[in-house]
């Protein structure tokens, strides 16, 4: 997978996840497989144990099928996950 500005819109919920850095030093850490995403937070999964991380204060390191290792700022990716996946992405030149 190409490493571009639409990774955004990617569809994040079965993917596996690690919190890279958070305002709350609790959550630093936590990893797992996303298994639920609401407009503010993700739902990650290990072990049985669900743990529910806040999107904004969030930096996640995102592991794709593929092996690729993407690290995205939870700020970018708050909203519903059906209005990111929509959403047009504009660049500017």
């Amino acid at each position: 997978m190409k490493v571009t500005p639409e990774i955004i819109q990617h569809e994040f919920i079965g993917l596996k996840a690690k919190v890279v850095k958070c305002a709350n030093p609790y959550c630093e850490g936590i990893k797992g497989k996303v298994i639920d995403e609401t407009r503010n937070t993700f739902l990650l999964e290990e072990n049985g144990i669900e743990k529910r991380v806040i999107k904004e204060i969030s930096v996640f390191q995102f592991t794709y099928p593929d092996g690729t290792v993407v690290e995205i700022s939870g700020k970018l990716l708050v909203g519903r996950p059906e209005d990111r996946i929509k959403k047009i992405i504009r660049r500017r030149w």
